[in-house]
């Protein structure tokens, strides 16, 4: 017998037959009674009949055993011959027939043909066909039968039924193909065709797929693809080589300190190197950036270069770039310093602007209400300058927008915000004085004629000590020589004291008693909290007998000894001695 079943009738096994087995359609040993080849297939020729004794009975134990075997539904058989078999089994149940005798060909193997009579007389004498009326391509369903052998071929995991041995053809190689890549929209745009072309593209297929399924691509399709990879392969390139360059290969530079054509760059705040040279070679200042890092690395002082805005020519060299930049006086910046005069800051804006000689001055003087001023500030029309003590002293970067309005302005909010900061407004009254301008006035003096910190604190009492009503030793007056120089506009230390005494000015503390009406430069914050905090030492004299150091002195008489001193060694170095 066969894995998929048994006939009919027991056959035996020979073991010489190399078709046994494949007689049938189905795979299965030729059964008797039954047509190999079902809806008229094509029937092999028979051999001339003969009977052998040996097989014209079969054992007792095959028929008994062939009475407990069970048949499975394996075969595949059309709808209509399905119903005329199981009504043929009905048949058999009510009118048993007798089994005829098989016939064996010439060979001593059963042929069939007896089955296949008696069976064929059967369907021709069937009476009634008890399933006329329903539906032929309805899903029948087979009656089981009890032990039946499960079907082999129902499973998900089966083969399909074998094929005839007629049908038969070599199984192609089963290639995997990859699934169906997404169709650009200019494939799909190619692939449309006009209305009443149906044929054609039924003949194509779904989805406008040609032969075996797979998808067509367009030429369009395809010429941007490889632009894609053009693009992406060239651009990477590219940047690899322009990386390699920069990395291993000779960093460009520029020879000389540059063309005839200037440029302003500003370098930002916190700005390294690296970030420098970038701005630099953007401008058309340097080659590369890398030439400006090495110059800066190679110079002892490249790493000092300030922010702010500097003047320099187009192709210069990294070497020549740095060496403008570390130099302070070719940054364009202004740095106003502690105790500067006025008059100095405007001549610096007029030139780091480039503007004509006293332009900023007079903007000054003609805009002063309009430049932030706070309302303390005060009107006295005896004040030389309103802005005097309120340009705030620190460093301003130029820009290319920068004016001398813009300038002043910062510069007055600066010093409003420190002043009110320390909150002068205040402590004013707190230091026995009129206003809050009184002490920026006070802390002006005590910049121009302190050295330090200390000094300032020693210098604010002598002016504190000088200004009381009980003061009979100077009768209120200073006798400040930087407030003589202030209204010179200049900055003697040797000038004739009889012509200061008698020079009639506001200013001059030499011939009015008390503070001048403003301040006489632009106070820097240690003099601004050493007059806020005085020394409290009863100071009321001073002077410097070197020009660096200055003596502090509580009497009249150890002053005019530190003046004797003074004087003396000043004679002695105009004589040369």
């Amino acid at each position: 017998m066969t894995e998929y079943g048994r006939g009919r009738a027991p056959e035996p096994w020979h073991p010489e037959d190399p078709l046994y087995g494949d007689q049938g359609w189905t795979g299965q040993a030729t059964q008797q009674g039954q047509v190999p080849y079902a809806g008229g297939q094509q029937q092999y020729p028979q051999e001339p009949q003969y009977q052998e004794p040996q097989y014209q009975q079969y054992p007792q134990q095959y028929q008994e055993q062939y009475q407990e075997q069970q048949y499975p539904q394996q075969q595949y058989v059309p709808q209509d011959q399905q119903l005329q078999h199981q009504l043929h089994q009905q048949q058999q149940q009510l009118h048993p027939q007798p089994q005829p005798q098989p016939v064996y060909d010439g060979q001593g193997w059963d042929t069939g043909q007896g089955q296949q009579v008696q069976e064929q007389a059967q369907y021709q004498a069937a009476p009634v066909d008890p399933y006329a009326g329903a539906e032929p391509y309805a899903q029948q369903v087979a009656a089981g039968y009890p032990g039946e052998a499960p079907d082999l071929y129902t499973t998900p995991e089966a083969f399909p039924p074998p094929q005839p041995p007629g049908r038969r053809r070599a199984e192609p190689e089963t290639v995997d193909e990859p699934e169906a890549e997404e169709e650009s929209i200019l494939a799909a745009d190619a692939d449309e065709e006009p209305p009443g072309r149906g044929g054609r593209r039924a003949g194509r297929g779904k989805g406008g797929k040609g032969k075996g399924g797979k998808p067509k691509r367009s030429g369009a399709a395809c010429l941007v693809a490889a632009l894609v990879v053009v693009a992406v392969v060239g651009g990477g390139g590219y940047y690899g080589y322009s990386y390699i360059k920069e990395r291993f290969g000779a960093t460009e530079d520029f020879a000389g300190s540059g063309s005839e054509e200037s440029v302003d760059i500003e370098i930002p705040k916190g700005a390294g190197l690296g970030q420098m040279g970038r701005i630099l070679k953007e401008a058309g200042v340097v080659a590369s950036a890398q030439a400006f890092v090495d110059a800066a690395n190679a110079n002892p002082k490249g790493k000092s270069i300030q922010p702010g805005v500097y003047t320099l020519k187009k192709k210069m060299s990294g070497a020549a770039a740095v060496a403008v930049m570390i130099d302070p006086t070719k940054l364009n910046v202004i740095t106003v310093t502690e105790g500067m005069r006025n008059s100095k800051v405007y001549d610096a804006i007029d030139k780091k602007l480039g503007k004509p000689a006293g332009t900023t001055k007079d903007i000054a003087q003609r805009e002063a209400k309009n430049l932030g001023l706070p309302a303390w500030a005060g009107t006295d029309p005896k004040l030389m300058d309103p802005l005097e003590g309120f340009l705030y002293p620190t460093r301003y970067d130029l820009g290319k927008d920068s004016t001398p309005e813009s300038l002043l302005k910062e510069m007055v909010k600066n010093a409003t915000a420190k002043y009110t900061e320390l909150g002068i407004e205040g402590k004013a009254k707190e230091l026995g004085l009129e206003n809050p301008l009184q002490v920026v006035t006070v802390a002006s003096l005590v910049n121009a004629e302190g050295k330090n910190h200390d000094d300032f604190r020693k210098m604010a009492e002598v002016v504190y000590n000088r200004l009381k009503k009980t003061n009979d030793v100077t009768n209120q007056k200073l006798q400040f020589d930087s407030t003589y120089n202030y209204v010179k506009n200049q900055s003697e230390i040797n000038f004739n004291l009889k012509e200061a005494q008698a020079f009639d000015h506001p200013y001059n503390t030499h011939f009015v008693k008390g503070l001048p009406p403003g301040p006489i430069g632009n106070p820097g914050l240690e003099a601004l909290t050493a007059t806020l905090s005085p020394d409290h030492g009863g100071w009321m004299f001073f002077v410097s007998v070197d020009g660096h150091t200055t003596t502090f002195t509580k009497t009249y008489d150890e002053h005019l000894k530190l003046v004797n001193e003074f004087q003396e060694r000043q004679k002695q170095q105009k004589n040369g001695g």
